[in-house]
Parts: C-alpha cells; structure tokens; sequence
C-alpha cells in the first residue's frame, strides 16, 4: 500500500466509513493523519437494533456516539459532522457543497481523498456525495489535487469500470474493520451475525478492499 501523508475520506453516513476500515486502518498504521468528513448522522435509517434500543428520536444521537466509537476503533481522530439531513444529500445545492469540500481540501492539502464512485454507490446519497468531491476536486489546479479513490458497490462495477485500480492486502486489519463494524449496532446486527456464522477458513474472502481511482 503506497504512503500518504494525509488523507481525507468524505461519506455519506455513519457505518460507511466500516466498509473500508482496514484500508483506512493501515493508513494509520502506516502514518497517516486522516481526517474524516460525515455529511449526515444516518437519522433516517430505517434499522433501530436487534433487538430495537433506538427510535426516531434517539437515532441521530446513538448513530452519533456509533460513529465515534468506531472512529476511535479505526484509529481515526478528525472526525467531522457536517449535520446534512440524511436521504438528503441528493437535494443538496451541489455547488455550494463542492465548494465547501474544496475549501477543506485547500485548507488540508491531503494528498489522497476516499469518496463513493458517481453513479455506483447504489444510495442516491452515495452518489451525491461522490460527485460533490469530484467536483471539487476538479475546481483545484491540477498540480494541486489529491488522488480519489472510490469505492464502487453497484453490480456491474467491473464492467462499466474495468478492474479496480487499487486491491488492498487487509488481512492484518480483518479483526480490527469487524471491531470498528460492531461498534454501529443500531445498524449492522444482521451484518454481525452472518460474520458470526462464517467458518475461520472463509476469513480469507474479507481481506482484500477494493477500489478504482477517479481519472481527471
């Protein structure tokens, strides 16, 4: 895995950024400092626990302390809330957002972002979210831009988009992203369990991550 001295990751919602953990885990391990914008706090997700301990109510509060737990589990110590309703983001004035991501890249300078692949995030807030940091990403000179990888999650990814750009070696990590995953237990019980039924042999199939880089 190539080094960054810093990196920002941009998503939609809390639990997202487990999808990825290991990636951003080693990252940490390897160094970098990274800081990690939410643009929502996940308030109208529509799983409440297993057994439920959540309600409309206190969803946005538990999803919130969810966060920065698994923040902490990652390694992760920027953490921002940007306070954007969730199932939203869509509807957002996209150059406003753009702009405001912008003027964090320009003030961070990271040299690597994580984002959602436009059009292959299956959630209309994915998409909005990925196109957001394209977008200002490309406002940026050229000689100043960070890498974007995406993270691509539709069906036919491999063939609208070739193979991935970048395959990471997570197997050192596999323990610690299923830890930072627990962590969201409003929202990944039925995800929990199935990772409880899976044979020791299988852990191989959850040690590689994926992702395809944004070509400007």
């Amino acid at each position: 895995m190539e080094r960054h001295r810093h990196i920002v990751v941009v998503l939609p919602h809390p639990d997202d950024e487990s999808m990825i953990a290991g990636t951003l885990a080693a990252h940490i391990q390897q160094g970098a400092k990274m800081t990690y914008v939410c643009l929502t706090l996940g308030e109208m997700g529509r799983n409440m626990g297993n057994p439920a301990f959540a309600n409309r109510v206190t969803l946005p509060q538990i999803r919130k302390q969810e966060l920065e737990e698994a923040c902490r589990r990652i390694g992760i110590q920027d953490v921002r809330m940007w306070g954007y309703h969730d199932k939203m983001v869509e509807f957002e004035e996209q150059g406003e957002l753009s702009i405001k991501i912008e003027q964090l890249l320009s003030d961070l300078q990271p040299s690597l972002v994580y984002t959602f692949y436009p059009g292959h995030g299956v959630h209309p807030d994915h998409d909005a979210t990925g196109a957001a940091v394209i977008e200002a990403v490309k406002r940026m000179p050229s000689h100043s831009r960070p890498k974007v990888y995406c993270v691509a999650i539709t069906p036919n990814r491999r063939k609208a988009l070739g193979a991935p750009t970048i395959v990471n070696d997570i197997s050192h990590y596999v323990d610690q992203k299923i830890h930072a995953i627990k962590a969201h237990q409003s929202q990944s019980q039925m995800l929990l369990e199935s990772l409880k039924k899976e044979d020791a042999a299988d852990t191989g199939k959850h040690s590689t991550e994926v992702f395809w880089e944004y070509s400007f």
